[in-house]
């Protein structure tokens, strides 16, 4: 059982900032690569962040420059912090793990989760 609960979205203003929060729980060997995605209704899912464990963060063009990606790894979290926010960054934000289970034997199953997402909304 692996969970995501994310936290930290709600209703900013135009050129304001916020930090989100995805903490993962339950049974697990590790994560992979943690990321955020954002999905606004009638469009795709696109990246936001991405950081691989040890590993160098990769950003969307749309936020480069205004988008931070860190994690703890003691607490299993992973953060997104954002500046300079604009209307276009209104979206439903999505928390996601590559996380590494136990499966048959000593094989190790990597699994992509996803949390619940949060809703960002950046008035003009």
């Amino acid at each position: 059982q692996v969970t995501l609960v994310e936290s930290g979205g709600g209703l900013v203003q135009s050129g304001g900032s916020l930090k989100l929060s995805c903490v993962v729980s339950g049974t697990f060997l590790g994560i992979s690569t943690m990321a955020w995605y954002r999905q606004v209704p009638g469009k795709q899912r696109e990246l936001v962040a991405a950081l691989p464990d040890g590993g160098n963060a990769k950003y969307g063009d749309s936020v480069m420059g205004r988008a931070t990606i860190s994690r703890d790894n003691a607490k299993n979290t992973v953060y997104l912090q954002m500046s300079s926010l604009n209307p276009d960054d209104t979206a439903v934000y999505y928390c996601n793990a590559d996380v590494a289970q136990a499966g048959p034997g000593e094989a190790v199953l990597f699994t992509g989760y996803w949390g619940q997402g949060t809703q960002v909304t950046v008035s003009a």
